[in-house]
């Protein structure tokens, strides 16, 4: 099978949907079939910020009108296009024709578009561009949805048919593990942290959605308890905002947060191992990605009592409201006791997250979109 994977325009940033399609790009190789990878190239927008301003339309300009003559060419040496972020869904305008499958991650984007958050102001080209995203995902020959929650809401807010839709779990794109204390020790003394110290991991961006309100507010509160008052809180993502730093005073946590950016997997998977537990308390996801690394690397999880965190993590997983600090703060403190017996419900629930099962599905999908499409029957 020739299959084409469309990844996202590289100066956007946005690492867990490249990873994505990089791990897709790896595994599917190694199952024998021919696989090209393709991200819009980099041509009017080249050296700008294409989050904003001029550099924004000049990147949409390279994504959505420049890259389309290659992207039609290269669609037809392929027998199936798999869009890899479903926010590149408008693709699918140019192959009609072409089995096309599209990974819908969340559409949080569009719920916000939607005013479905009223906080959450989207400008008038913002949520044109979030309504031809969804007519995108009408156009697919079929879609994946990254979680249960994900397919509700696609189910709810197009009119893709339910037949045309599948749940397709991600898997992990690093080989989370729980790591020896000799690697351990090695990683902690080059990142600042005593191999006994205590503490917490989060591992996400400053977007709304994370709520680090929350977690600052939930971890502020589980220092007045005895038992955890020693905790440390070590925070892990990329380009924190001044909004951050300002919440961190609020909550006068200066000495108990440590913020690591742009660290290694092996690095990631040492804080994994060493924590006392991850605390998540996302308002919503499209997956939750730590979850599952966190359980993988024995960590115990305590997460928002929402899809599709509950769906992830299942029963290897404490959760709260993330919007109630003190019953949060509360729950977690009386749950620390049964750690032991958290990491192996989580080390249990983590296998079900295999790369090579996410694999084995979307060739599934490919050969029903192929058959869908064409009218033949589906590879073997």
């Amino acid at each position: 099978m020739r299959i084409l994977l469309t990844g996202n325009y590289l100066p956007d940033a946005q690492h867990s949907m490249l990873r994505f399609c990089d791990m897709l790009a790896t595994e599917l190789r190694k199952t024998g079939h021919k696989v090209q990878s393709v991200h819009p190239p980099v041509r009017l927008a080249r050296g700008m910020n294409t989050h904003r301003g001029f550099g924004k339309w000049l990147a949409y300009i390279d994504k959505f009108i420049l890259f389309v003559p290659l992207l039609k060419k290269l669609a037809g040496q392929a027998d199936v296009v798999h869009i890899c972020d479903h926010a590149y869904s408008l693709y699918t305008k140019f192959l009609i024709g072409v089995p096309r499958v599209v990974t819908c991650h969340d559409l949080l984007a569009v719920r916000c578009a939607r005013r479905e958050y009223p906080n959450q102001k989207v400008s008038w080209t913002g949520q044109k561009y979030q309504c031809m995203i969804l007519q995108g995902l009408e156009r697919a020959s079929l879609v994946a949805c990254d979680s249960a929650a994900t397919r509700n809401d696609l189910l709810r807010l197009t009119k893709v048919a339910p037949e045309r839709t599948a749940v397709l779990h991600v898997g992990y794109n690093f080989p989370f593990r729980l790591v020896s204390d000799d690697e351990r020790r090695q990683r902690f003394e080059r990142l600042g942290i005593g191999f006994d110290d205590r503490f917490m991991i989060h591992v996400g961006a400053d977007v709304w959605y994370k709520n680090v309100r929350g977690l600052l507010g939930i971890f502020r509160r589980l220092l007045s308890f005895p038992e955890t008052r020693d905790l440390r809180l070590v925070m892990v993502a990329n380009n924190r905002t001044p909004e951050f730093h300002a919440l961190k005073d609020e909550f006068a946590l200066e000495e108990r947060v440590m913020v690591f950016s742009n660290i290694s997997g092996e690095d990631l998977r040492a804080l994994y191992s060493g924590a006392c537990a991850l605390l998540f308390p996302s308002l919503c996801e499209g997956f939750g990605w730590p979850i599952i690394e966190a359980q993988a690397c024995g960590c115990p999880v305590f997460a928002s009592d929402r899809p599709p965190m509950t769906e992830i993590g299942d029963k290897g997983a404490v959760y709260f409201n993330p919007e109630n600090y003190d019953q949060a703060a509360n729950t977690i403190r009386e749950h620390l006791s049964y750690a032991s017996e958290m990491r192996k419900l989580g080390l249990l629930n983590a296998k079900r997250f295999s790369t090579q099962n996410m694999v084995s599905a979307y060739m599934r999908l490919y050969s029903n979109a192929i058959a869908l499409e064409t009218g033949t029957l589906p590879y073997n």
